[in-house]
């Protein structure tokens, strides 16, 4: 209120001045009264009058777009517009960082892994983030204001949201396919409504794939088991001659040697894919390695096969060496069950270029068409289910190859062709080769 006192003393001021005025240009009229009064309402209007033009220059400037500042004038003017002035450029700046916090919450539901629809209360797409009009074959700007029902037309969607299903979500196919949507509808504001879509293809993908992992491994263990109760209730109800006794008794020998061989490869899965990878600071030699899986590979052919193994003296490969045993061996004895009598096996090493190395087995086998080479490394996938089994196979063994590859910073390359045989190569970075210095002066000759 400092303008209040000035302002009750200048108009007090004026009108003592202009009485005063009016009083002595009046004495010779012989009217001093009525001069005092006139001098003096023509002071005070003279005061209004300035007073006026101040304030149409507040108001003039209240008018226009305050991107200026407000005149500065002294008294009741210059306080008032002093404090509109202020209460503009506060409420400005309230916009201003309301509109920032609105613009950082956008980006950061933009950057959300999930889609984010705003509907208002007729269904209309308020906003939308990337992800939701990616899910939903949206455009983020020009279907703004379009009613959701009239672009999204898959039935478990519409049927919610028409329903007001806001407790469960719906699963149905992304529009255009490519996968499925899990939607949650959410009630916000009034009668407003907020659409979380989640892309739930991998999940479903995993959950098939669990699922027929367990129905497999029930499916390799309920075979074994049914052909050893059928064993067992035959000896114990059908009198047996010692020749039949000891024919059930190996028949029985071996489905339990295949369950086993199964739960094994089973505890290799888990442990290769649940154990941290290998360090790369332990080296295992190649040469004793290769030689062990070729005498293992002789045992198992029993003569019935051509094997040759490399020599690699002064090679190392870096990693665990159960594992690189257990990879190795699994393709040669994939040769050996599957190369018919009679045929051609190597095992063979060589050294790239790059520094790294290939070992390859190779084997005149059967083959393998175009159309399985992909799914090779799937558990349980087989060319020829009855087969793998006639020959002992888990279908796990290509399997626990790519792990051991993948932890070993290798890639498994498989070339096949129907009736001309097979090539399984492992192709290891020169990170996880090293070569002795004999060797190493050696090899460029």
């Amino acid at each position: 209120m400092s303008w209040l006192l000035p302002r009750l003393l200048a108009g007090v001021l004026a009108m003592l001045a202009g009485g005063l005025a009016g009083y002595l240009l009046g004495r010779p009229l012989a009217t001093p009264l009525v001069s005092v009064l006139a001098g003096g309402a023509a002071a005070v209007g003279l005061l209004a009058m300035f007073d006026t033009l101040r304030g149409y220059r507040l108001i003039n400037w209240l008018r226009g777009a305050q991107e200026q500042q407000a005149p500065r004038d002294t008294g009741f003017w210059g306080e008032l517009g002093y404090r509109v002035e202020r209460s503009i450029r506060q409420r400005e700046q309230g916009l201003a960082q309301e509109r920032m916090r609105l613009e950082q919450f956008l980006s950061a539901i933009e950057a959300s892994p999930n889609g984010v629809l705003l509907l208002d209360a007729n269904d209309q797409i308020d906003w939308c983030n990337g992800i939701g009009a990616e899910h939903f074959g949206l455009d983020p700007q020009r279907d703004r204001r379009q009613r959701v029902t009239n672009l999204v037309r898959a039935p478990e969607f519409v049927a919610a949201l028409q329903q007001q299903r806001f407790d469960e979500p719906v699963a149905f196919p992304r529009p255009g396919g490519g996968g499925t949507l899990s939607v949650l509808l959410r009630r916000y504001g009034d009668g407003m409504k907020l659409v979380l879509t989640q892309d739930i293809t991998d999940r479903e993908r995993g959950d098939a794939m669990r699922r027929d992992f367990v129905a497999n491994v029930s499916h390799e263990i309920r075979t074994p088991l049914t052909v050893l109760a059928g064993f067992i209730e035959t000896m114990a109800n059908l009198p047996l001659t010692e020749v039949e006794r000891k024919r059930v008794l190996q028949l029985m020998a071996q489905q339990t040697q295949r369950m086993q061989t199964l739960v094994s490869d089973l505890l290799t899965l888990a442990r290769l894919e649940g154990s941290p990878r290998p360090a790369a600071d332990r080296w295992v030699a190649l040469e004793p390695l290769l030689a062990q899986v070729e005498a293992e590979a002789l045992a198992l052919s029993g003569g019935r096969h051509t094997i040759t193994a490399a020599r690699a003296p002064g090679i190392a490969l870096a990693g665990a060496q159960a594992e690189l045993h257990s990879a190795i061996a699994n393709l040669v004895n994939n040769a050996v069950r599957y190369t018919p009598a009679g045929g051609r096996i190597e095992l063979s090493w060589q050294l790239l270029p790059d520094g790294g190395g290939e070992l390859a087995v190779s084997d005149s086998g059967v083959g393998i068409a175009r159309e399985h080479l992909s799914r090779l490394t799937e558990r349980f996938y087989r060319v020829d289910g009855s087969r793998s089994r006639d020959t002992g196979g888990t279908g796990l063994g290509l399997s626990i190859v790519k792990h051991v590859a993948q932890r070993h910073g290798a890639e498994l390359d498989v070339q096949s062709e129907p009736g001309k045989g097979s090539r399984f190569r492992l192709l290891f970075p020169a990170a996880r080769v090293r070569v002795a210095a004999a060797q190493a002066q050696a090899q460029p000759a």
